[in-house]
């Protein structure tokens, strides 16, 4: 058995980057830059009106001013302006020359047909946005490792990126294991269960981003698991197996994965779940064998597959993660490993451990806000205490 942070370790190093693609500017989302992304021009490309009113020189805000021009969006301005003139403009049209500022609309009165006056003793804001205050023509604007959100499609669209080059997608086989398990379409009969982990860690793949496909159930026999993983080695980057990996007699996948050329880098993690997880390489694909109850699956896919797979394409993942004080004591027996605990957050702004009845408990998960965890060597964590919860 090995420390999770040395396990992790081991994983992180492991990592080989994939490749790289283009995509299309409406297929970006989720994806993660392989490259930084510079402007082609400056934004704004010129000086704009931040609102609809008349654009003038301050010096003459307090005199009547004469309208030489009506500029909307999208116009390119025919006039300069002199004393005592102005020009009505729209939000977001060109401010003409000689202009140094906008006064408002409901600022002014009508004078004549031609002219109005400011209203108002003093101008606060002068209402320009000038060009290339927000973005210069060469500014880096994405940098690479970046995850591209919605927000980061605008600035995309805005500097006419519409092909990013981002990291390939990892393919992602999951295969659940086990003799017991039928698919959620069936009713279980006697002994039985239904097969949760698949579905659970197809989603799990697909809400980071990468790209899972499901090998449903494969049965504890030598055939049958020896099929499936020859057929997922074939065609995914990482396979993900849940169940077989413990003592038991019909505990096969780590010996199936040492036959198909898979070599064992630690079979056995300090952490409470998922003691029995199985990491492998070779020099085609990325093995994870992680224990088959559901909750040890959901955490160490969170803690240390979902990692791995950000890094595989360029990505820095770090869990966001916030201090709270701890609403009630808690207390264990063993200490030879490290626990994960499933939080709530309460109304009083404390977390409080969600009852939990063991890793195949895993409605406890639907409830929780985050994870903290209990180091090795510790034995109760007292009420009050300060802690770090991990969001999921």
């Amino acid at each position: 058995m090995i420390l999770f942070e040395k396990a992790f370790q081991i994983v992180m190093n492991t990592v080989r980057a994939l490749g790289v693609e283009q995509v299309s500017i409406d297929k970006a989302l989720n994806r993660i830059l392989a490259r930084a992304v510079t402007s082609d021009m400056d934004i704004p490309p010129f000086n704009k009106s931040a609102m609809d009113g008349y654009a003038c020189r301050r010096g003459d805000i307090l005199n009547e001013l004469t309208i030489v021009e009506t500029i909307p969006a999208a116009y390119v301005p025919q006039k300069r302006i002199h004393k005592n003139e102005c020009a009505k403009i729209m939000t977001g049209a060109i401010v003409p020359p000689g202009a140094d500022c906008v006064i408002k609309i409901e600022d002014t009165e009508n004078i004549s047909v031609n002219s109005i006056r400011y209203k108002m003793k003093t101008i606060s804001k002068i209402n320009i946005c000038y060009k290339a205050e927000d973005i210069k023509k060469g500014d880096v604007v994405l940098c690479k490792g970046e995850i591209i959100r919605p927000q980061h499609i605008a600035v995309l669209a805005s500097v006419g990126c519409t092909s990013p080059v981002v990291a390939c997608l990892p393919r992602v086989g999951i295969i659940a294991t086990g003799n017991e398990l039928v698919e959620p379409s069936e009713k279980p009969p006697e002994s039985k269960i239904r097969n949760s982990n698949s579905y659970q860690l197809f989603a799990q793949v697909l809400d980071m981003g990468a790209q899972p496909f499901n090998y449903g159930i494969a049965e504890d026999t030598e055939e049958v698991l020896d099929a499936k993983i020859k057929k997922a080695i074939a065609e995914n980057d990482v396979i993900v197996l849940s169940g077989g990996v413990s003592m038991g007699e019909f505990d096969l996948v780590p010996g199936i994965l040492k036959n198909n050329g898979v070599k064992l880098l630690f079979e056995e993690v300090g952490i409470k779940p998922g003691y029995p997880t199985t990491f492998g390489i070779s020099d085609d694909i990325f093995c994870f064998g992680l224990a088959g109850n559901p909750v040890s699956t959901f955490v160490l896919f969170e803690i240390m597959v979902k990692p791995f797979l950000y890094k595989m394409m360029g990505y820095d993942y770090m869990p966001y993660k916030i201090t709270m004080p701890l609403g009630k004591t808690i207390t264990r027996k063993h200490t030879e490993r490290e626990s994960i605990i499933p939080v709530a957050v309460t109304n009083g702004e404390k977390v409080i451990p969600i009852e939990y009845h063991g890793s195949a408990h895993i409605n406890s998960i639907c409830r929780a806000d985050g994870l903290i965890s209990i180091p090795v060597g510790v034995k109760e964590i007292k009420e009050g205490t300060i802690v770090y919860v991990r969001q999921i």
